[in-house]
């Protein structure tokens, strides 16, 4: 597809359509997930919910490589649309093979993880590897899903993710409070979205044969690499309040954790913009005009909620839990901006990923040890979030920069077997 075919793409009624539908399902996923957190809270019990939350800590980290492997689908099925029946072969496959790959990684570290953590309990311990690796697959699924722009099915599957958590999870807590039950849960419930893609993706295949490389084992590579970077981004989105509980005072860490709600707000609001736009990033010929709508959207819907913050901050204080944190309250627009631009960083680091730039990672990297390196020497709240706006915002200007200075993606090979830089 040409420059001049793909923004019409971004611009007519089927892209508002699907952007909605996408954006709807995400945001059903996002408040379910939260309500179920909140539920679990105020039923299990203030000890099984710290053990409940540290393994779900660790459950996020996990979930790194279902986003490697989502982003790796989509990339090369809208790189490649000609060979969109093989490359899903390759994906699932790889998917299915890494998801068992994880499990079982986590299955030999679960007593480790209950020693770690405290929990005094193996069988809560291996329901993480339970867990891994419908989550991991469900990756594989939704790469397919995303690259074809199949936009329903995959908003089914971002949908029941958070639906399948919260029944079934409420209900077995409600039936027996405890983290077992609590994670007990979160690992049915990650079967339901498994499930709903499976029958999505249910058609016959058709073989097609390689006689060059080894695709399964490049697509691996490529896994990787984009679950590096967003591992990189997810560090640097969540570094600081790791850094604020360490060096700062119980009260200045409650009133920085607080204002984090905001940017995790403002950051996963416009998340269907990512989703929608990267298919359009990967492809042959995509220009920068299809980034720079994206990352319009993302910016007017971040200043947005700047905006509302700033000039409704009693409503913005109530969001982030009352009166209890007043302290916060004028400075929560600072939050904000910290939350579109992460927002924007995102879009940058799945434009990296389309492209293929592989510096775009050691960028962000040393993005992360610099704010690291600044952040262990504050002890205010303002003072750090200013300082991860600042960093936050000199990172987008190096991302933008890099994303510029490539306009297209790079050219198709023969094979599946891309190599990146």
């Amino acid at each position: 597809m040409t420059s001049t075919e793909s923004r019409p793409r971004l611009l007519d009624r089927a892209f508002l359509r699907s952007s909605a539908v996408i954006a709807v399902a995400i945001a059903v996923m996002n408040v379910t997930t939260y309500g179920y957190t909140i539920i679990a809270a105020h039923t299990i019990g203030k000890d099984a919910y710290g053990a409940f939350s540290a393994l779900m800590g660790a459950l996020l980290v996990i979930s790194v490589l279902s986003l490697g492997l989502q982003a790796t689908g989509a990339r090369r099925i809208a790189a490649h649309p000609g060979q969109v029946v093989a490359i899903e072969q390759i994906v699932l496959g790889v998917g299915l093979r890494s998801a068992l790959g994880l499990g079982a990684i986590c299955l030999v570290l679960a007593p480790v993880l209950n020693y770690v953590l405290r929990l005094e309990s193996l069988p809560t311990a291996l329901l993480v590897c339970v867990a891994a690796v419908p989550l991991t697959y469900m990756g594989a699924q939704a790469g397919v899903l995303q690259g074809e722009r199949r936009w329903e099915p995959l908003a089914l599957v971002y949908l029941s993710a958070g639906l399948g958590r919260i029944i079934l999870g409420t209900g077995l807590i409600l039936v027996s409070p405890g983290e077992f039950s609590a994670m007990l849960g979160v690992a049915l419930g990650s079967w339901v979205p498994v499930i709903v893609g499976w029958v999505a993706l249910r058609r016959p295949r058709v073989e097609h044969l390689h006689s060059e490389g080894h695709p399964g084992l490049e697509l691996m590579r490529e896994v990787g690499t984009s679950s590096q970077a967003l591992l990189a981004f997810f560090a640097l989105s969540n570094a600081d309040i790791l850094i604020a509980r360490a060096v700062m005072s119980d009260s200045e860490a409650g009133l920085y954790a607080s204002g984090l709600i905001m940017v995790k707000a403002i950051l996963f609001f416009p998340q269907f913009v990512v989703v929608i736009a990267f298919p359009s990033m990967s492809e042959q010929g995509a220009s920068r005009k299809t980034l720079a709508f994206a990352l319009g959207v993302s910016a007017t819907l971040g200043s947005l909620g700047v905006l509302a913050t700033l000039f409704l901050p009693d409503l913005a204080l109530l969001f982030v839990g009352g009166d209890e944190f007043s302290a916060i309250k004028d400075d929560l627009w600072k939050f904000a901006i910290v939350g579109t631009l992460l927002a924007m960083l995102q879009l940058l680091v799945y434009s990296a990923l389309a492209r293929r730039q592989g510096r775009a990672i050691l960028i962000i990297w040393t993005a992360l040890a610099v704010l690291v390196g600044f952040a262990l020497s504050m002890s205010f709240a303002t003072s750090l979030v200013l300082l991860v706006a600042a960093v936050d915002g000199v990172l987008f200007v190096a991302l933008f920069s890099l994303a510029a200075s490539q306009p297209t993606v790079r050219p198709a090979t023969p094979t599946l077997t891309d190599r990146s830089d």
